[in-house]
């Protein structure tokens, strides 16, 4: 089985490197193989010139010309990707790739068709934990869910599912609608612990963006 790990960047020169080597240093176990796409969405820091002359294993490079944002992004990774899953990976540093094989472990086996990767948010800057904590919250208000970290970057998901969630968000809302078309479409959602060391340096906002995310999930839950 073939995993693919879908990576939107943008202007991050200072962590792509080390991540896609911490990526590719991911062993799946017997019988599994895995690509990385990388899509770079616009950068202007030099991040594009570093992705080019790197030689990785498995490794594919796809440029947007112009700034579409995460969703967009994920959206061209989604599009190329041949995997029999797909993981969701966040350009710096904050999560462990060799969590991968937690979320893994659960497809391959076939008791799972959607994971999560559940962090400990404890040691994140407070506005943003109380942020994290009211989205999933409401999620599971609205659909009667009962998840623990909604907003998690780390959601495996089988290729089958990933290609019908037909995604439209731009930015951070992304999250809320795969989510919210999981739960819609009646597919179970697992979930496993993972690591987490947060970065100080965020491209989130919670006022602007946690707005929208919640909308995001109403939209969802009362609108076809």
């Amino acid at each position: 089985m073939k995993l693919s790990v879908l990576i939107p960047v943008y202007n991050e020169h200072e962590t792509i490197e080390e991540l896609i080597r911490r990526v590719a240093a991911v062993d799946l176990g017997p019988g599994s193989e895995m690509e990385i796409i990388v899509v770079d969405d616009g950068s202007t820091d030099g991040t594009r010139d570093l992705l080019a002359q790197m030689r990785v294993p498995g490794l594919r490079v796809i440029e947007h010309e112009q700034n579409r944002g995460k969703g967009g992004a994920i959206r061209t990774a989604l599009a190329a990707a041949t995997g029999d899953a797909v993981i969701f990976q966040d350009a710096d540093l904050e999560y462990d790739p060799q969590d991968y094989t937690r979320l893994w472990d659960l497809i391959v086996r076939g008791q799972a068709q959607v994971v999560y990767g559940v962090r400990d948010l404890s040691d994140q800057a407070l506005t943003r934990r109380l942020g994290n904590r009211f989205l999933t919250w409401a999620t599971n208000l609205l659909y009667g869910t009962r998840l623990q970290d909604m907003e998690t970057c780390y959601k495996m998901i089988t290729m089958p599912i990933a290609q019908t969630l037909d995604l439209r968000a731009n930015r951070f809302d992304m999250e809320p609608e795969i989510t919210a078309k999981i739960v819609r479409a009646g597919h179970t959602i697992h979930q496993v612990p993972i690591s987490y060391q947060p970065r100080v340096i965020r491209k989130l906002s919670p006022w602007r963006d946690g707005w929208p995310a919640l909308w995001t999930l109403i939209k969802y839950r009362f609108c076809r």
